[in-house]
């Protein structure tokens, strides 16, 4: 029975890293995929304008 007991953690983690990469696969595209493209922009749209320094200041 030692066997048994050596392959259980094994086989459960490759049961929940396959779901993990189930759900991630399914999460792309579809409906999800315009929501997370608008978010992706606003975020780079904030870091492009906040890095820009005022005229006339060194940094």
């Amino acid at each position: 029975m030692d066997y048994v007991s050596a392959l259980v953690p094994p086989v459960v983690m490759a049961v929940f890293f396959i779901g993990v990469i189930r759900v991630i696969v399914k999460s792309q595209g579809g409906a999800n995929k315009a929501k997370e493209d608008a978010a992706v922009d606003a975020a780079l749209a904030r870091t492009q304008s906040a890095g820009q320094a005022p005229a006339g200041t060194d940094v």
